[in-house]
């Protein structure tokens, strides 16, 4: 039984007071990037379900320097946001995919904008090269770094089905290797994958939860247009979670997930242009009150909008 069964939930925003003293939002960001999948290294297609942006529907206009798209974000969060502070966020494709001095610029840049307090890092386990892992290290002892991995699964045949074109070896390496740069690791977990039993997910998160992560994020899983998933969607081949059962296995998650891993996100927003399915997730509102509402209820949390302040 974790600590949640306690009313404790350690929350991104919980962990963010603690660290920065103050309300401290992300600023998505782009740096241009590709990605292993899609260059043809790997595999020209994507993982099935990403999109056409990489994830980075929210993100400015890779057109942009860093700096220009910091100062447009900032304006984008400028209601929410009254005193506080910023993280730099490289959410879209895979964003340590790059020669070393094209990566340092970049990052460099967004570490010496004073607004920032810390730059979040996306990117797939297998593009962590020595020289990535060195730079990130030299990053992290000026400002902190996360790095955000995208898991998914640990079940080989979904892993081959969304075509994620590594092995679970080299997470567990990726890992380490983080780890032992000193650098805070947060990793990405699909619910609902294709084939995938409520018993399949819990196994990913009991894994995650014994890897050494710092952080994890629950994602609901979206079907984006122009997405070999929504090709295969539209065959019958599966379908997506009810709200109920997304809200059932995040709380069973929960109880699985250690008190001292920051819970990143429990929901995840997709384009509402280009989604397709589940149509209830495009309304945040509902979705965050009913989670907020059966977090109580199941005695994981205490107080409101708790699950709220995990979603940034």
């Amino acid at each position: 039984m974790s600590e949640y069964m306690n009313g404790h939930f350690y929350s991104l925003n919980e962990y963010l007071r603690k660290k920065f003293g103050c309300k401290v939002y992300k600023l998505s960001l782009s740096g241009g990037f590709t990605c292993p999948n899609r260059d043809g290294t790997l595999d020209r297609r994507g993982c099935i379900f990403c999109s056409e942006g990489g994830s980075g529907e929210f993100s400015q206009s890779r057109s942009l320097g860093i700096s220009r798209q910091i100062e447009l974000a900032k304006l984008k969060v400028g209601k929410k946001i009254k005193e506080g502070k910023y993280i730099a966020y490289f959410q879209s494709f895979t964003n340590t995919y790059a020669p070393i001095d094209y990566l340092r610029k970049i990052f460099t840049e967004a570490a010496d904008h004073p607004d920032i307090a810390a730059i979040s890092v996306a990117t797939r386990p297998d593009c962590l090269p020595d020289n990535v892992l060195e730079l990130l290290k030299e990053l992290n002892e000026r400002k902190p770094v996360w790095v955000e991995l995208g898991l998914q699964t640990i079940h080989p045949r979904t892993a081959q089905y969304i075509r994620r074109c590594y092995d679970l070896e080299v997470y567990e390496k990726a890992v380490a290797s983080l780890k032992a740069a000193g650098i805070e690791v947060v990793t990405h977990v699909i619910l609902g994958l294709p084939g995938e039993s409520e018993e399949m997910m819990l196994e990913t998160v009991r894994f995650v939860s014994r890897s050494g992560t710092d952080g994890i994020k629950l994602q609901l899983l979206h079907v984006l247009k122009n997405t070999d998933l929504a090709e295969d969607y539209k065959k019958g081949m599966f379908k997506t979670l009810s709200m109920e059962e997304y809200i059932d296995i995040v709380c069973k998650s929960l109880e699985i997930i250690p008190g001292n891993i920051v819970i990143h996100r429990l929901t995840g927003d997709g384009d509402k242009k280009i989604l397709i399915e589940p149509q209830w997730s495009g309304n945040k509102k509902l979705v965050l009150n009913t989670l907020n509402k059966t977090l109580r209820e199941r005695n994981i949390i205490q107080g409101s909008k708790a699950a709220e302040s995990a979603d940034l």
